[in-house]
């Protein structure tokens, strides 16, 4: 297949933005990466990336050395000569839970002179419904088309995602604009969803949403489990072999973070507040969300016998999810907060965050090793799944705690490995650890 080569500018080096500029260079596009922090320019022009991501590394070193990569100062300087110009900037949560579209609206000010005739710009930011249209009348050229392409990267496995996608939304009223971001995408031989740019933008917003209603779903399900006797884990199985269902988000856990759920579920929420429209399906599942994290501390007081105030706490895990070292609105970090606000003492281990992070993990003593965290502590709380946590000699653990239970909020562990070495434990969903004995004993 011969596929054009299109020059393309790129606006920020963050996580959406240096997978995209990273991806697109492998492709054979050549690709000007554009930020405002020097440092990181700096780093990156030399190869060095500081987002933990399984293979963006090399394929920045690769476009750098192909010449296909570079990195440049500066929004303006990046857009001379491009074709496409993709726009991969933050949009965080305001105080009112809508998207806050300044720092996007500070890089559209700065591309409206620069851009040559008949450049397409691209939205790949998560962004509100009307912002394709906004954005269009920012720049105020008619010479200049603007098309929504959302992003559908998980963290952890982004680069996997962007060369291996399940469809590529592109939302645009000119078909010429629309064609051109297609044929960036050509070799990637997935589904092309062309639509207007209201639905590309929502596309985005509905996807997770629905996500994150899965898990406060599954997480919901899993308490009745506990009341009723039944293992969560089976009932998921049930569930997830239905063709209809599915077994992806269907895991229990301490509830959903990271820097999409919660920021676009409430975008989602009060975009439809805006416009007159209740969406009581989306409220609770954001509700039932902080009531997850409650339950587990919940289960935390109960292990240490209800005063929290001078107890010592062990964490394993503070990252939202593992793989990553990103700790935005990590459910971990919600939990520990609301641990030392009631008076822990925490000590935290995660393989992610090597060292303190100001503003995230100022309330948490950082420790070398699990072991490390779990020394003296009188409850140990597993908060994020890295597969070596199951790997850790569980009868070292057991000598090193002061106490005896285990919280596991991801159901990681093997229950008869921690009842082996003498440790109680609860796991979410499941029976009680002398049930589980029981079943394996007959089984």
């Amino acid at each position: 297949m011969n596929m054009v080569e299109f020059n393309v500018a790129v606006v920020g080096a963050g996580y959406v933005g240096l997978t995209t500029a990273a991806c697109l260079a492998s492709l054979g596009h050549r690709v000007v990466c554009a930020d405002v922090n020097l440092a990181k320019l700096d780093g990156l022009s030399h190869g060095e990336t500081t987002i933990r991501e399984p293979g963006l590394r090399e394929l920045v070193v690769n476009g750098l050395e192909t010449g296909r990569l570079r990195f440049v100062l500066g929004a303006a300087a990046a857009a001379s000569g491009a074709d496409v110009v993709f726009v991969c900037v933050p949009t965080p949560m305001g105080r009112d839970g809508a998207a806050d579209l300044t720092t996007l609206e500070t890089v559209v000010a700065e591309l409206r002179d620069v851009l040559p005739p008949g450049c397409v710009v691209v939205n790949k930011s998560t962004v509100p419904v009307g912002t394709a249209v906004r954005t269009a009348e920012l720049l105020g050229r008619a010479d200049v088309a603007v098309v929504s392409n959302p992003e559908f990267l998980r963290e952890g496995s982004a680069v996997e995602d962007f060369l291996n996608p399940d469809r590529i939304v592109i939302g645009s009223e000119v078909p010429e604009a629309a064609g051109r971001v297609a044929a960036l995408y050509e070799l990637l031989g997935a589904p092309v969803l062309r639509t207007g740019p209201a639905s590309a933008e929502i596309i985005k917003y509905a996807s997770n949403s629905y996500l994150a209603t899965r898990l406060s779903f599954v997480n919901a399900i899993a308490e009745l489990c506990e009341h009723m006797g039944a293992d969560i884990d089976d009932v998921r199985k049930g569930m997830g072999f239905d063709r209809r269902i599915g077994m992806s988000f269907l895991r229990p856990g301490p509830g959903w973070g990271g820097s999409c759920l919660p920021k676009d579920t409430r975008a989602l929420l009060r975009s439809a507040e805006a416009v007159g429209c209740e969406f009581p399906i989306l409220h609770a599942a954001i509700v039932t969300n902080v009531r997850q994290q409650e339950l587990v501390v919940d289960r935390v007081r109960q292990a240490v016998g209800g005063r929290l105030a001078g107890v010592r706490v062990g964490l394993l895990g503070l990252t939202f999810k593992a793989g990553t070292d990103d700790l935005r609105d990590s459910p971990a970090l919600v939990i520990a907060e609301r641990l030392a606000t009631e008076g822990a003492e925490l000590l935290g281990y995660d393989p992610g965050v090597p060292s303190p992070v100001p503003g995230m993990t100022d309330r948490i003593r950082l420790m070398e090793t699990a072991y490390h965290a779990a020394s003296g502590a009188a409850a140990l709380i597993l908060l994020t799944e890295w597969p070596e946590f199951r790997d850790l000699d569980w009868e070292r653990i057991a000598d090193l705690l002061a106490g005896r239970t285990v919280v596991d909020t991801r159901n990681l562990l093997d229950p008869f490995v921690l009842n082996k070495a003498g440790l109680a434990h609860w796991c979410v969903g499941r029976p009680a650890p002398q049930d589980l004995a029981k079943d394996h004993s007959t089984a």
